[in-house]
C-alpha cells in the first residue's frame, strides 16, 4: 500500500487536511497544483470577501498563517486580502508544509478490496486505504437555464476568467448579486468595459457595515465566532459544526441559506456606484444575433450586449466529478448532489471521504469557506486516528 490517505486537490482544504493528517503520523499522498482554481478561475484584482481571522488556511500548530507568511516572504498587505496575495501565501504554505506534495491530477480513482486505486494523469498508479476529495467547487459552476448552451465567444461563467481586460471597450451583462458578480462589475468598470448588473435580489446585500458590532467584548464572542460566517447569533452556532449537525433538517436548511445568500463586501459599495444596477430582475429569454446576446428580463426589458458573465455560483453535483467510476457515484447516498456524510467526513462508500463545499449538507455552512479548514482537518484527523 503507498498511502494510508490520498488527498485529490491542493486548495485550502486539501493542504491543511493533509498537513492535519501528516501531524497524526499518516502516511499522506496529495495530488494537485497548489491553488490552481484560485489562481486559474478568478480574476485578477480580486479580494477575498473573508476577514483576517478567517482567511488562515488551517494547521495544527497554527505555525502557517497569513501573519507568518507576511513575515518569512516580506510582504505587505492587510484586509481586504487581495487575491495574488492569498495565492502566493497559499504556494508558500505548500513548500513548508507540504514540499511532498505531487503536481499531477488524478485521472482516475476506483476501489478496491483493501482501499482504492488511483490512476494520475501520466499513467502511474498508487494505492491508499482511503481517498480525500478536496477538488473545490471547479466542478460545479452553475448557469440558469436561460443562458445555456450558447458558445464561449458570448456567454461565460465568471470562474472561466483570470483576466477580465479581454472586455475592454465592450458591453458586458453581468448576472449575479453576489460577491462574484461585483468583483466582476467593479473590476471591468475599471478596464474601461461598459457593464450592468442583473440580479433577482430585491436590493444587494453588503458584509462588513457594521464593524462596531465586533467591538463590543464579550457580546461580541456571543456572537460571532472568528469563522466569519453566517450574522450575529447564527454566526456562533455554525462555527460549531458537530452541534449544527445534530439540528433538525427543518432548522439547519433556512440556517445555511440565511449564512451563505449572496451578499458583497461593503468597502466595494462606493466603487460600484457608476455601475447600472437592475435588481428585482432576471433573464428570462436569450439568443445570439447578429454577433450580439439578446436577452429580455423578467421586468419586460430587453438588453442587447457583447458578452454576458454568469456569475450565479455553484452547485454540488457529485456525478460531475471525472475522476470517479459510475459505479462508485450511484454506490454514493446522495441530497441534492451532495454526499451524504458521517463522522470523519466519510460518504457511504467506505473510506471514501469529502471536505469542502461538498461536505457542506452533512457539516453546515462552515465548509463552504477558508475559515472551515479549521474544523475539517483536526476532525478527519482525529476520527480517523480514533
Amino acid at each position: 500500500m503507498d498511502f494510508d490517505v490520498a488527498i485529490i486537490g491542493a486548495g485550502p482544504f486539501g493542504l491543511s487536511t493533509a498537513t492535519y493528517l501528516k501531524a497524526k503520523g499518516f502516511g499522506v499522498g496529495i495530488f494537485g497544483e497548489p491553488m490552481s482554481f484560485w489562481q486559474d478561475h478568478m480574476p485578477a484584482g480580486m479580494y477575498l470577501r473573508s476577514n483576517w481571522a478567517a482567511s488562515h488556511i488551517a494547521d495544527p500548530r497554527g505555525r502557517f498563517t497569513l501573519d507568518r507568511f507576511k513575515a518569512d516572504a516580506g510582504v505587505d498587505f492587510n484586509y481586504p486580502i487581495p487575491l495574488q496575495k492569498f495565492i502566493d501565501y497559499g504556494k508558500w504554505y505548500q513548500r513548508n508544509a507540504l514540499p511532498e506534495l505531487t503536481k499531477c491530477q488524478v485521472a482516475l480513482v476506483e476501489p478496491t478490496e483493501r482501499g482504492f486505486k488511483l490512476t494520475l494523469e501520466h499513467g502511474e498508479k498508487v494505492r491508499s486505504r482511503r481517498v480525500v476529495i478536496a477538488t473545490g467547487i471547479a466542478h460545479f459552476p452553475w448557469v440558469p437555464t436561460e443562458l445555456q448552451g450558447h458558445p464561449k465567444s458570448h456567454v461565460t461563467h465568471s470562474s472561466e476568467h483570470s483576466d477580465l481586460t479581454r472586455f475592454r471597450g465592450q458591453n458586458v451583462l453581468v448576472v449575479g448579486g453576489g460577491q462574484s458578480a461585483l468583483d466582476a462589475a467593479r473590476l471591468l468598470h475599471n478596464c474601461e468595459a461598459t457593464v450592468e448588473v442583473v440580479a433577482k435580489q430585491r436590493e444587494l446585500r453588503w458584509v462588513g457595515q457594521h464593524a462596531w458590532l465586533h467591538h463590543l467584548g464579550l457580546i461580541s464572542w456571543c456572537l460571532y465566532s472568528n469563522y466569519d460566517v453566517g450574522p450575529a447569533g447564527i454566526s456562533r452556532l455554525v462555527g460549531f459544526p458537530n452541534l449544527f449537525r445534530k439540528l433538525p433538517r427543518r432548522l439547519q436548511d433556512p440556517i445555511s441559506r440565511r449564512s451563505t445568500r449572496p451578499a458583497g463586501t461593503g468597502w466595494q459599495k462606493p466603487q460600484l456606484a457608476g455601475v447600472p444596477m437592475t435588481l428585482n430582475s432576471r433573464v428570462l429569454r436569450s439568443e445570439i444575433r447578429d454577433q450580439t446576446v439578446h436577452l429580455r428580463l423578467s421586468d419586460g426589458s430587453e438588453r442587447q450586449v457583447d458578452h454576458v458573465i454568469v456569475a450565479t455560483g455553484y452547485r454540488v453535483d457529485i456525478h460531475r466529478y471525472s475522476f470517479m467510476t459510475s459505479v462508485t457515484t450511484e454506490s454514493l447516498k446522495t441530497v441534492r448532489g451532495y454526499p451524504v456524510l458521517c463522522q470523519a467526513f466519510e460518504s457511504s462508500v467506505p473510506r471514501l471521504h469529502f471536505v469542502g463545499k461538498p461536505a457542506a449538507w452533512s457539516f453546515g455552512p462552515l465548509l463552504n469557506f477558508v475559515s472551515g479548514t479549521h474544523f475539517a482537518g483536526a476532525e478527519l484527523a482525529r476520527s480517523i486516528r480514533r
